[in-house]
């Protein structure tokens, strides 16, 4: 046989097995594969075919442990698993899937064994004597009822019409319980996997067909004997290259889905879309994925060149610099070298600079606003507004609607706003309006909102001087005007082909403005990724109504990567029964919202003060350090409180214990060491291993001050309190392997029944 040229993969399913190996057998594993691609037939490898089958081979990685491989071809092997060498004759199978086309790999004796471990305690048997009832009831016990199987609603032909793989038929009808499913679950093929989650959680056949089974279907006929074919489809996930592999086995299993790319998702990212498209989807879903894989492929159907057409762009500064670190990741400098990533406020501050050289005015954020607009009426001896309704007004309703006159706020709409004003009360609030921008202005400070609507008005006065010379051109049958061209409009472009927006839930109306303007009403121009069950801020919009048209180029992801269903479940009982828009004037689910991920139950601890909670927060930090299965670098540990004050002294206390921290600041971490600690709003678009949201106490989450809208207000109130669930349900989707949540006195009434206390424990 030829060695050279020789093809060597590593098949998705046992890149996770690897991840799961003693540190010196995947040192090992490294060494095998690059021996292995340089002669497979070297004699250390002991490379030999197994008995009874012609494709399935078996090579040594050390003395211990085996690789299992196709042989797909002459010189193209795959590898389906690494095995201890007693394992190697387990029951085996393999094939292709029919209705994906890809190749599937299934150690039925462990599947067996992973369910068989999941039985109850004792087997059922019949007594020899029969245990009476009580008098009141004579005679025998009844035998217990048998659990009814999960999947006889759906025949075989159903399910492997489904994707689910064959050789398991057996085994999946012999499943009573979630906790049987989930460890069949954990070893079967992804597709079978995801199947059976949805079908269990409720879908019906055509919703599994369409939205599971459909996306990863195959295009073409599959033949089941060409597995060189198979190989090439995207159902086969693969790793190839030498980079790839350590990548893998270096990552650890926590931060490999940060960059995987699910079928279903691939065709979002390399999909054709006449005009905008959006992508929602719940926490852990992949949404960022999709992004970052979106902005490669535009950026690989791009001319050669040193110029930067694509705008990746999200709401803060901490997620651009993480948005820009994956992207280095995927694509290396070649990928960032084409591509701007800026975080909105910043994108639109540099275009008001630009127009206007000499504005040196500080940005100061809502917060700092709200406190200027209290200034403000104390100097005035105003108490009738709220400083806080007064700045919303401001932003949402005449910077949001580019009002620029009394005649034209007396006519603007306020849909959403709730509280009604009347014309004597409208002038009052413009009065006030134009007062408190004189302020700012006297005191050399604009606040994001007025950037973001002076960018804005910069940008659409850009694109229409372009449309206008594009006009003017295409009245001159294609001829450039000499005159245009000596004027300020030759040199005008857009300023990007192609814009990407992560976290577009949280963007205000003059954002999605000034977006708009940037690049050309042409195909694959704007690409958003959102989900509005995570808006933590105020900006609830209308795209249509701001020109960016989504309607028929809408996706929705289901399956979480991160969350295990455990926490998914007590996440979801956080957000109650409220209902959340889709960006464009309808309503939006997470119906079908699953994960096929196993995990504890998240826990609650109730103490009676909040030194107390410190304290014990602390002591559950110490308790995991101290248990070798439980122990994980501290930078995967986040503590999450409600407010800054209390951010510092958390870390006060971990400090007095013995435990480093880091604080979570607007642009990311402050340091590298230790455990993230920044409140709940700092963690959007963050990941960790362990979560423990502190302070989940009734008035502080939601805060007091909000109890206070129920009736003056009703519908500030409502939506005031969705977006303190909507904090709550962002910071609980955080965590992979487990959340605990913090509080004293009472518990916050999002909490419910969805997390149990263990009970006192020193407190």
């Amino acid at each position: 046989m030829s060695t050279s040229g020789v093809t060597l993969r590593l098949l998705d399913r046992a890149d996770k097995q690897i991840l799961k190996l003693p540190r010196a057998v995947k040192g090992a594993f490294f060494d095998f594969q690059h021996k292995f691609r340089t002669n497979p037939n070297t004699t250390g490898l002991k490379l030999q075919q197994l008995k009874g089958d012609h494709r399935l081979w078996s090579a040594r990685v050390n003395d211990e442990y085996r690789a299992l491989l196709l042989r797909l071809a002459d010189d193209d092997w795959l590898i389906v698993s690494v095995k201890h060498r007693k394992d190697v004759y387990n029951r085996l199978s393999y094939g292709v899937n029919q209705v994906t086309g890809g190749i599937e790999y299934v150690d039925l004796e462990v599947v067996e064994d992973s369910i068989l471990g999941k039985l109850p305690g004792a087997p059922a048997h019949t007594p020899a004597t029969p245990e009476p009832y009580p008098p009141t009831a004579p005679g025998p016990l009844p035998p217990a009822p048998r659990p009814e199987p999960l999947f006889t609603a759906w025949s075989d032909r159903q399910l492997t019409e489904l994707g689910v793989a064959e050789p398991l038929l057996p085994v999946i009808r012999t499943l009573t319980t979630e906790d049987q499913l989930l460890g069949l679950v954990e070893y079967a093929p992804q597709l079978t996997g995801e199947v059976l989650i949805a079908l269990f959680d409720g879908a019906s056949y055509d919703d599994v067909l369409g939205q599971v089974t459909g996306p990863v279907a195959a295009t073409e006929p599959v033949d089941p004997d060409d597995f060189a074919a198979a190989a090439q489809r995207p159902a086969t996930v693969v790793t190839t290259t030498d980079e790839d592999l350590r990548g893998a086995l270096e990552s650890a299993d926590f931060g490999r889905w940060k960059s995987f790319l699910h079928p279903t998702q691939a065709k979002l990212v390399e999909r054709r879309y006449s005009g905008p498209a959006r992508v929602g989807g719940g926490p852990g879903t992949g949404k960022t994925v999709v992004a970052l894989h979106r902005v490669r492929h535009l950026v690989r159907q791009l001319p050669p060149g040193h110029d930067k057409p694509v705008l990746l762009t999200t709401y803060n500064k901490n997620l651009a610099a993480d948005l820009r670190s994956r992207l280095l990741e995927l694509g290396g400098e070649g990928l960032l070298g084409r591509v701007e990533v800026s975080h909105v406020d910043q994108l639109a501050l540099r275009v008001v600079r630009e127009a206007e050289p000499g504005n040196g005015k500080q940005a100061i954020d809502d917060g700092q606003a709200v406190r200027e607009w209290r200034a403000l009426l104390d100097e005035l001896g105003e108490d009738t507004w709220d400083p806080e309704f007064l700045h919303e007004e401001w932003t949402q309703v005449i910077l949001g609607q580019a009002v620029g006159s009394r005649t034209d706020y007396f006519r603007a709409r306020r849909a959403g706003r709730g509280k009604s004003i009347g014309r004597a009360e409208r002038a009052d609030i413009w009065q006030l309006a134009e007062r408190f921008t004189q302020r700012l202005d006297r005191l050399g400070r604009q606040t994001w909102d007025q950037v973001a609507e002076r960018a804005a008005r910069l940008e659409m006065g850009r694109e229409q001087r372009i449309r206008n010379i594009a006009r003017q051109r295409e009245e001159a049958g294609g001829l450039d005007n000499i005159h245009l061209q000596d004027g300020s409009g030759g040199w005008l472009r857009y300023r990007y082909r192609h814009i990407v927006v992560d976290e577009a839930q949280d963007l205000r109306p003059a954002h999605w403005k000034m977006l708009r303007a940037m690049a050309p009403r042409t195909s694959d121009d704007l690409f958003l990724v959102g989900d509005t069950h995570q808006r933590i801020y105020k900006n609830q919009v209308s795209l249509g109504s701001l020109g960016v048209n989504i309607r028929g180029r809408s996706a929705k992801l289901t399956l979480s990567y991160r969350t295990t269903r455990q926490i998914l479940r007590s996440a979801l009982g956080v957000l109650g029964e409220n209902t959340f828009d889709d960006l464009d004037g309808g309503t939006e689910t997470l119906a079908g919202y699953r994960s096929v991920l196993n995990g504890g139950l998240p826990a609650g601890h109730a103490f009676l003060d909040w030194e107390a909670e410190r304290e014990g927060v602390a002591a559950l930090i110490t308790e995991w350090d101290t248990d070798a299965d439980s122990a994980i670098a501290h930078e995967q540990i986040a503590v999450c409180v409600p407010t800054n004050q209390m951010a510092a002294q958390m870390g006060y206390t971990l400090k007095q214990r013995g435990i480093d921290s880091v604080e979570i600041r607007s642009d990311g971490p402050n340091g590298s060491a230790g455990v993230h600690i920044g409140t709940m709003f700092r963690f959007k678009g963050l990941e960790y291993q362990r979560m423990i949201i502190a302070g989940v106490t009734d008035g502080l989450v939601p805060r007091e001050d909000v109890g206070r809208l129920r009736d003056r207000e009703p519908a500030r109130y409502r939506h005031e309190m969705q977006r303190a669930r909507s904090l709550l349900f962002v910071a609980a989707t955080r965590a992979r392997d487990s959340v605990d949540i913090f509080w004293h006195g009472n518990p916050s009434p999002f909490l419910g029944n969805s997390w149990a206390d263990p009970g006192p424990s020193g407190r």
